[in-house]
């Protein structure tokens, strides 16, 4: 098996697993946060179709060049318009992985803040941290929220006390 197609799995089922997640996300609890500090459920659901974002962009480009006078944080509206775009996310990130070999997956690419450079990596070590390790910690952080809300939590890797495989 070539690495881009281990990787393209491996985007596919933490996506997968990822939307069951979000589909549960209440629309009237968007604006809920656990704690002051924390993210609004909101604004935590749309920062994971953030990560998923990140895919096109590590995939077709060099680098990223992060401008945080011009930055806007992506805000679902509503948990419809936050799946559209998760969705809409997805099969770009899908397109991206298709249209790439190993050996492109393996040039460098580089992520700068305002114009300076932060770091160079490969570009398939970028995905790992970038969108799917990211994905999954946010996940993992959603999964309390929708405990704390009461929603049925979804299994990711297995059984919840919700959901009995």
């Amino acid at each position: 098996m070539k690495i881009i197609d281990w990787v393209a799995t491996q985007f596919n089922q933490e996506a997968k697993t990822t939307r069951r997640h979000l589909e549960r996300l209440p629309n009237d609890k968007l604006d809920w946060r656990p704690h002051e500090k924390s993210y609004t459920a909101g604004a935590l659901a749309s920062h994971i179709v953030e990560c998923i974002n990140f895919t096109p962009d590590i995939f077709t480009k060099n680098e990223l060049n992060f401008d945080p006078a011009t930055y806007k944080p992506y805000l679902a509206a509503s948990t419809t318009e936050l799946l559209e775009a998760f969705d809409k996310g997805v099969a770009e990130g899908k397109r991206a992985l298709a249209a790439t070999d190993d050996e492109a997956a393996t040039q460098m690419w580089s992520l700068k803040f305002d114009g300076k450079q932060l770091f160079e990596r490969p570009k398939i070590d970028v995905m790992r941290d970038f969108t799917l390790s990211h994905l999954i910690h946010h996940r993992g952080q959603f999964s309390v929220y929708l405990r704390l809300l009461g929603v049925p939590v979804p299994g990711s890797y297995g059984p919840t006390a919700d959901e009995k495989f």
